[in-house]
């Protein structure tokens, strides 16, 4: 009896292996005769299609568009494109380190925002600078992206800008010698009665040394409690995730695993050295726009019941990619598998249809329940939910208008700021810096004196509600409702700038004081009116609350827990490679 069950389940056994042997063999041949079919393609084209056909152009469009088919973050870098991937891979660029952008009213490209201690500052680059030329090359009348390739170069080499600053109208050479640039990932950290404050921009590679220096400089400084602010944070690479977690989870905990189709692509991650601090209360600050790493962090944070997570659900990014070389110095980054949090969920939001280039929100409704550390509840499949939803401060569309590049024609606010700039050598530090009654009466006048309009929503939506009801046959009988509507909704563009003056102040301070103190400086500021920021200093300086909130509102189901983070079978690996994760939002 028990031979003849061995010889059944070996023939089972070889009859799987030969089915899956066929069905690699059947992909293979697939994959093959594909191939062979658009080669042919090619060549025929290029052999009788009419025009001469530019081979980088044509292929570069053919391989674009397979990608296309799959999820946005599977991207084929050019040869002259590797450097835009090895700026996110690193957050390095060799230049002047300053933003550029075009000024609609003058139609040319100007400095915007220099970056703290970077060549344009220490060359005497100010906001509004009219870039006219490069070395000998004009810049007049040319676009953001050419005057910016110009701008960038080899390390170590030395150009000369000259420009025109509108207050005095004087031409200015500057002899500048570009070099690494590294764009600030911690622009700022500090502390305030106990409350230490930790912004990360982006997860470039170090970003977890600086984040552990700032961390242990605010302790020093006094700081009991800590709000880490992830809001905006699209990701970066996973390996400083991990790092970074590791300042304050201790060493061995795992907390994140990849699960992809080649075995090379799961593995498991846990904290490497001893902490810095495994017991200071903790609140992360997140948004929409927080997304890969980010989103391992604070997802990682809150499965481990370590902090509390404030403000509006993450963008919800469950991929991992890898960069790959090609030939002719050519790249790519692939998706190669998902990540999975402590809690044993993965926190994907969109599915990707294969094939047809199109991605879903998957619905709440399909999310499945899983347990943190302490038995609360959370959710997979639409990112991170905070355990504290509070949305962020928002600004009236007026506000967006004149401080949006490219929103308002007449850059009344731009201007505005240059204008002050040159009648200012020096302000008053960030946090106590405010226009007076007599600054913010001239800016007004300037802004109705120049013309400016803007359109907003509410008119937006009744031209759309007209534009229904006419196809709906009401619009007639309905027709003297919406002419007094319309009547109504028409803004006053003085009336307006009453209306919102605390906000429009806010926003104008924020651009003043970046011309002096650049990132730093509009953080601090803001953090005064930030409302989610007011809100995490609350909730910690009331232990009462905050324990509460990290408390299961039902009876602790570890058991269940347990079991789900034992499900995964991948190799964890303590002294894994560094390996990325990109965000590139949606």
């Amino acid at each position: 009896m028990k031979k003849r069950l061995m010889i059944a389940l070996c023939a089972m056994a070889l009859s799987t292996t030969a089915t899956m042997a066929q069905k690699t063999s059947d992909h293979n041949f697939e994959v093959a005769k594909q191939l062979d079919i658009l080669n042919h393609v090619y060549k025929n084209l290029d052999l009788l299609y009419v025009d001469t056909l530019n081979p980088k152009e044509t292929v570069g469009t053919a391989i674009n568009a397979m990608l296309r088919s799959l999820d946005p973050y599977t991207e084929y870098y050019a040869q002259d494109e590797t450097k835009n991937l090895r700026q996110m891979l690193t957050g390095k660029y060799a230049g002047i380190g300053a933003v550029v952008r075009k000024h609609q009213k003058l139609d040319r490209v100007v400095i915007d925002e220099p970056y703290e201690n970077m060549p344009a500052a220490e060359a005497g680059l100010k906001k509004g600078d009219i870039i006219l030329s490069i070395d000998d090359s004009m810049m007049i009348s040319k676009e953001v992206g050419y005057v910016s390739s110009h701008l960038r170069g080899e390390p170590g080499t030395t150009f000369v800008l000259k420009a025109m600053r509108p207050s005095t109208g004087k031409l200015m050479n500057f002899k500048i010698t570009r070099r690494n640039i590294k764009l600030p990932e911690l622009p700022y950290y500090g502390v305030k009665d106990g409350v230490g404050y930790i912004v990360l921009n982006q997860f470039t590679e170090g970003c977890a040394k600086e984040v552990r220096r700032a961390f242990v400089d605010l302790k020093k400084q006094g700081a009991t409690s800590l709000i880490f602010d992830l809001r905006g944070n699209g990701g970066g690479s996973e390996q400083e995730a991990v790092d970074i977690l590791n300042i304050w989870l201790a060493k061995g905990v795992k907390v994140v695993e990849n699960r992809g189709k080649l075995r090379q692509a799961s593995k498991g991650y846990e904290t490497r050295v001893e902490p810095v601090d495994t017991v200071m209360p903790m609140v992360v600050l997140v948004n929409g726009e927080t997304a890969s790493a980010s989103e391992i962090t604070s997802g990682a944070l809150q499965d481990l019941d370590r902090a509390i997570i404030l403000g509006t659900r993450t963008y919800g990014k469950g991929l991992v990619q890898i960069p790959i070389d090609l030939p002719y110095n050519t790249n790519m980054k692939v998706t190669t598998s998902k990540y999975y949090i402590p809690s044993g969920r993965c926190i994907q939001a969109y599915n990707y249809k294969r094939g047809m280039g199109y991605q879903e929100h998957i619905p709440d409704s399909l999310t499945k329940v899983f347990y943190t550390r302490n038995g609360r509840e959370v959710r997979d499949g639409g990112g991170i939910m905070p355990d504290v939803e509070l949305k962020g401060d928002t600004i009236p569309n007026i506000a967006f208008y004149l401080s949006a590049s490219g929103q308002d024609s007449t850059e009344v606010m731009f201007d505005y700021v240059v204008d002050y700039i040159a009648k200012h050598p020096q302000i008053a530090p960030a946090t106590e810096f405010h226009i007076s009654d007599a600054d913010w009466q001239e800016f007004k006048a300037r802004v109705i004196k120049s013309g400016f309009t803007y359109d907003p929503v509410s008119k937006k939506q009744l031209a759309e509600l007209v534009k229904t009801a006419k196809f709906e046959g009401y619009y007639d009988d309905a027709k003297q409702t919406f002419d007094e509507l319309e009547k109504q909704l028409n803004h006053n563009v003085a009336t307006d700038l009453d209306k919102h003056e605390k906000v429009l102040r806010q926003v104008l301070e924020t651009d003043i004081i970046a011309a002096y103190y650049y990132q730093r400086g509009t953080i601090e500021a803001a953090l005064a009116y930030d409302k989610q920021v007011k809100e995490a200093i609350r909730l910690l300086k009331n232990q009462e609350e905050y324990k509460k909130i990290l408390q299961p509102k039902k009876p602790k189901q570890t058991a269940q827990l347990i079991q789900l983070q034992k499900k995964s079978p991948v190799n964890i690996t303590k002294n894994a490679p560094k390996r990325m994760i990109f965000s590139d939002l949606a």
